[in-house]
């Protein structure tokens, strides 16, 4: 179906069609060997998904129904055939808690900016999900990939890192895209070898990160005895000084494990066996 890209983009779904080949084409050298199958999130007018199909069976989720008229009529024969499984709706309402697909599955999504974050930590906690393959803006892309000392280093770098190995792959302009967006895009690859899913983690990261720029003891210091933490900062040999965007990852889960263990901050106070 011949349609006009530009005048079916919606401001509400956060469309920007992706319409440059050649970007399409290094997506799929970027994407793993694999038998998994293949969960695609906003196929949109179904460019990337043409050349999916051809490397695996595909599930594609279309939240806007136009598209999925059209989508429908272009992929008849895929559909038919079933290399392609057509799921129109909200994949966030399909994806409320447990796995997106019953089977281990490759994400790979040009998502809308105002749900990347949200899509990405869904497929970290997922333990079907295997690899992720998204374009998202270039600064959430930074954010996820960040490395311990880097100033983008974040709450969601150390999710990332704590069950994946998380690559900003490469860049992709404004004028690859009908409409074409107000900031640079990046392809995001992240490669999971585990799953991580710990509200109470996420919950202490994002108190460890509250202002990126102060001292973490500072921040922690909001929920936790400063002196108690100081004990435990000299334990595990960390600066009182440091910065949240300059600690490893692996110390994150040193001091979240110390602070799970004693519960200071509802009953237990460390090494006195006394209550708050």
């Amino acid at each position: 179906m011949k349609v006009n890209a530009e005048k079916l983009a919606q401001k509400k779904f956060g469309q920007n069609f992706l319409k440059d080949k050649s970007y399409i084409y290094k997506i799929i050298q970027a994407m793993p060997k694999s038998s998994y199958q293949i969960a695609e999130i906003g196929p949109g007018l179904g460019d990337l998904t043409k050349e999916l199909v051809r490397v695996g069976s595909v599930t594609a989720f279309e939240v806007d129904t136009r598209l999925c008229n059209i989508l429908r009529e272009d992929f008849s024969t895929q559909i038919e055939e079933g290399t392609l499984k057509l799921v129109c709706g909200d994949v966030l309402e399909r994806w409320n808690g447990g796995s997106l697909m019953s089977d281990e599955y490759i994400l790979v999504a040009n998502l809308p900016y105002y749900i990347a974050t949200n899509i990405i930590l869904k497929g970290l906690k997922d333990p079907k999900c295997r690899y992720i393959l998204t374009m998202v803006q270039k600064e959430v892309a930074q954010k996820f990939s960040a490395r311990a000392g880097d100033r983008n280093h974040s709450a969601l770098s150390v999710l990332a890192e704590s069950c994946a190995d998380a690559k900003l792959l490469f860049e992709v302009p404004p004028q690859a895209f009908v409409p074409p967006p107000k900031v640079t895009s990046a392809i995001l690859e992240i490669d999971k070898h585990s799953y991580l899913d710990d509200k109470e983690f996420e919950k202490f990261l994002k108190t460890a990160f509250l202002q990126p720029r102060k001292q973490l003891m500072k921040n922690l210091s909001t929920k936790y005895p400063k002196e108690y933490l100081k004990g435990i900062f000299e334990d595990i040999k960390l600066q009182s000084n440091v910065r949240p965007h300059e600690v490893e990852t692996s110390i994150y889960h040193r001091l979240y494990n110390e602070l799970k263990k004693d519960r200071v901050d509802g009953k237990q106070q460390r090494d006195t066996g006394k209550q708050q």
